[in-house]
């Protein structure tokens, strides 16, 4: 009995601390598009600041391209879109994670305390 719980246990701990390796990954990328997200919110904000009489360029590898105002706004502008969505799928997938990850622990929980009663009885019959 007691082994049977040992390998449940060892089997839910490796689940455990995969899940806790992806939670880590997830919040990296989170953090990662919170900081693209502040960069893009400047250049929007400077690109506000600019009239059709500003010349905008746009870096391409080495080089720097002459880029329409209203073009590089839409650019920004959609590319504030897309990190806003990626955020939000983060938040939902993390919290997801954390679900999973308290479900675990519980599970944890309960498996260690069969342990501590198995070898509980182990010692009173000794």
């Amino acid at each position: 009995m007691t082994e049977a719980v040992q390998k449940k246990m060892k089997a839910e701990l490796e689940k455990y601390a995969q899940i806790q390796k992806d939670v880590s990954k997830s919040v990296s990328v989170r953090q990662k598009l919170g900081s693209q997200l502040n960069e893009n919110n400047i250049v929007k904000k400077e690109l506000d600041l600019l009239d059709t009489t500003n010349t905008v360029y746009k870096l391409i590898g080495p080089v720097l391209v002459k880029q329409d105002l209203d073009e590089a706004k839409a650019t920004v502008a959609k590319r504030l879109e897309y990190i806003n969505g990626e955020i939000q799928r983060y938040e939902v997938l993390l919290k997801d994670m954390e679900k999973k990850s308290e479900q675990h622990r519980e599970v944890l929980s309960s498996l260690q305390q069969e342990i501590q009663k198995a070898q509980g009885h182990s010692v009173g019959k000794v």
